[in-house]
């Protein structure tokens, strides 16, 4: 399915104004979410383009990809940034290259140019809600009731200003709901590229698996329960230590995928455990290189409940992995029970499922065959492209009367 050239009403692509706080070298859900539209719009044959946070003060324009200078906030967020009131001239290029659509991804920074874009050439503004702030209060408010009054107030004043929200979940729909927001709401789950994301397919990768646990120390018949996650507080993983513990599987170890800045409370926490010696934080991993861990795992584990949809989820499956996470909303549709995995409440019910599944291995295989089937038939990006292409369509038909009188701006 290409867009039908007549839909921008001059028979050319349509253009599309991407717009993110975060963007690589950062590694999270956000940055995976909004590469893989890019990648997918443009297969459609829209023309599109990204702005984005530069890692410095310059504004700089490189293959599509406006980085405006910016400045650190990790003080408030690890990692975060804030634009400066500069690139004019970033400005000046993108409304003389005149989008038909601006789809923001972040509520902060370039948030602020894209609603000052959108209302300048009339189109509309798209906006997809990835984050659930609510679980991030011990950030900025020391009271989880004053922290959550804040971000419904902040939410519903940020999507008040689009024409249409997109979340990736029925859970995150819900929750804008209760919080008053009364935009069109769209559930379209981030797809993967499932040609990346997939089990070990030839000896190279298989052997290439073996390799990384040899490196970290694990041997051919132990068990690797996976976790790929930001090592923040919000994730959770202080628990999944604890369920492990409790599980008290000599034959497992741990691998924690990732860094943050939580990672030496939880390296003090598996120590007091005692459990050191069945965990492993292999630190930084470069996003080429996410696959292969996935890879080298058995059985992939979290007990986050602060995900819009749990992205991770959805590629450790994709890659043949049973999942093991704690019983969450937005993961419904993603562990299938007894078929692509288990949600657990509690440490009886984690440790008698990883039992369950370690102690089972045709079972185990059965099960990674089906997460594999099941995100094949439900994860593909190309659906998701489509998806939101749909949405753009809809917004722009919904201001058809404005988009036909509106004037070419001066750049």
């Amino acid at each position: 399915m290409r867009p039908d050239p007549s839909a921008t009403g001059s028979g050319r692509p349509l253009r599309v104004l991407l717009t993110t706080d975060w963007w690589e070298p950062v590694v999270n859900g956000v940055v995976a979410s909004v590469q893989t539209l890019r990648r997918e719009l443009l297969a459609l044959g829209c023309d599109v383009r990204v702005l984005t946070l530069s890692q410095g003060i310059r504004t700089r324009n490189e293959d599509g990809v406006y980085r405006l200078g910016s400045v650190s906030a990790s003080m408030v967020y690890d990692r975060a940034r804030i634009g400066m009131p500069s690139g004019r001239r970033a400005l000046r290029d993108i409304l003389r290259w005149s989008p038909d659509v601006v789809h923001s991804q972040a509520e902060f920074s370039t948030f602020v140019w894209a609603r000052r874009i959108a209302r300048t050439l009339a189109v509309p503004l798209v906006h997809t809600y990835h984050t659930i702030y609510e679980d991030y209060t011990h950030y900025y408010s020391p009271s989880r009731t004053m922290g959550r009054k804040v971000v419904e107030s902040f939410s519903r004043r940020v999507l008040s200003r689009t024409d249409a929200v997109i979340v990736p979940t029925t859970k995150v729909a819900r929750l804008l709901a209760g919080y008053g927001v009364h935009r069109p709401l769209h559930v379209i789950p981030t797809g993967l590229d499932l040609d990346r994301f997939r089990p070990a397919g030839s000896e190279e990768e298989h052997a290439d698996a073996r390799a990384l646990r040899a490196a970290l120390g694990i041997g051919p018949r132990q068990r690797v329960l996976l976790s790929v996650s930001r090592l923040a507080k919000e994730k959770n993983l202080d628990e999944v230590l604890e369920l492990i513990s409790v599980a008290d599987r000599a034959d497992t170890v741990l691998v924690l995928v990732g860094e943050g800045p939580y990672r030496a409370e939880l390296e003090a926490r598996a120590q007091a455990l005692g459990i050191a010696d069945r965990v492993r934080f292999t630190g930084v991993v470069a996003p080429a290189d996410i696959p292969r861990w996935y890879r080298m795992g058995d059985v992939f584990v979290g007990a986050s409940l602060s995900e819009t949809q749990g992205l991770t989820f959805i590629e450790a499956m994709a890659s043949g992995l049973p999942l093991l996470c704690r019983r969450d909303p937005s993961l419904a549709s993603v562990v299938v029970e007894g078929v692509t995995g288990w949600q657990f409440e509690g440490p009886a019910q984690f440790t008698a499922r990883l039992n369950a599944l370690l102690d089972d291995p045709r079972g185990r295989t059965q099960m990674a065959h089906a997460a594999l089937e099941h995100a094949r038939a439900t994860c593909g990006a190309q659906e998701f492209g489509r998806s939101v292409l749909g949405v753009y369509q809809q917004a722009r038909e919904r201001r058809a009367p404005l988009l036909l009188g509106r004037e070419a701006v001066p750049a």
